[in-house]
This record gives structure tokens, sequence and C-alpha cells, in this order.
């Protein structure tokens, strides 16, 4: 017959690592309502452009390894080059940043700083795995053009990659590091 003693001896164990870890910070957050930062200089699923800056020189297009960025480029009536047409295939786009170290302005192009970055839907171009394009045979909503890739801070913030300027403005990284509680979050929110 087992001892009364060892009757509750597991139960109370259980209950000290359960007490013993009741005041640490939470490993997980409570996603999508808190999203933790990223590293400011993290090479997000995102490109953006910038096109007051850009000269067109196609620089990024021909430094793309996997090509995935398509520009038509012409001559204004002031002679200087300007894009008619960007493209980037989101499914091709290995986010090595080849295209934004290759940019001869250093302000037309970056990474965005974002990590949810995704689509429901998948319809293929018609004619797809015909054509000669890199986009032939993708979904249709992974491929983004022109006005789509503009800089838009508040909805798509620009990665500090290769952008020292840039990851000064951008918040502290919390992902694995000084990462804070729901509750903390929350106050910050309501301080705001």
């Amino acid at each position: 017959m087992p001892s009364l003693k060892n009757f509750g001896e597991g139960l109370l164990r259980g209950l000290k690592v359960t007490l013993n870890h009741a005041g640490r910070k939470w490993i997980t957050v409570q996603y999508p309502e808190q999203k933790l930062n990223m590293s400011r200089r993290v090479r997000g699923t995102d490109i953006i452009w910038d096109r007051e800056s850009c000269i067109s020189c196609r620089a990024c297009e021909r430094a793309c390894p996997v090509q995935c960025i398509s520009m038509a480029v012409s001559r204004g009536e002031d002679k200087k080059l300007k894009t008619d047409d960007i493209t980037i295939d989101f499914g091709l786009c290995i986010f090595c940043g080849l295209c934004i170290e290759a940019c001869p302005t250093g302000i037309s192009i970056y990474l965005g700083n974002t990590y949810a970055n995704t689509n429901y839907r998948c319809s293929t171009f018609a004619g797809a795995k015909t054509g000669a394009t890199p986009s032939d045979g993708r979904c249709r909503e992974i491929v983004r053009a022109n006005d789509e890739l503009l800089v838009d801070d508040a909805a798509r913030p620009r990665s500090g990659y290769y952008r020292p300027e840039i990851a000064a403005a951008l918040p502290p990284q919390t992902l694995l590091v000084n990462q804070t509680t729901y509750i903390e979050d929350l106050r910050k929110r309501g301080q705001k």
C-alpha cells in the first residue's frame, strides 16, 4: 500500500514548477494583436520602390540573381530615363538584397521590415508556363507592380538593411530580444 507521504509529493512538485514559471515573461505572444518587432536590418518579405528618386538605370534588374525584377524604361521629353513599368515577382524573389546594394542612388529601393505578407488566393496567369517571363506559371497575387511597390511607411515600413539612416528610425527589436509582455504593450498603446 502506498504511503500517505508519497501521495501528494508529485502534486506539490508540479505546483512548485508552475509557481516558478508564473512570474516569467511569456515566450509566446497574442498574435496578431501583439506583433513583435524584427531586427532593424532584417531582410523582410517585401521590396519597396521610390519612384521619385529612381533614375531608371535598371541596375537592380541586372543585379537580381533570379531575375524577379522586370523594368520597362523609356526617355521622357527632357531626355531623362523614366520607368514606364516595374514588376517584381515575390514568388521568385529570394530577398538577397543585391538589388538594394546595386542601386546607385542609395534611396530608390529598399527591403521591407514586415514578415506577415501572405496571400490566400492563387490564380495563374493566362497562358501560364508558355511565355518567356519569369512570372509565367506563378500566382498573379504575388506579383506586384508600379504603385503597389511605392513607399508607404505606415503600411509597409522599410527595413534598415543596407540603409543605416532608416534603421535608426525603426523601433527596437522585441523578437527574442527585449520582449515585452502583452500587458506592457497595452499600456504603451494607452499612453499614445
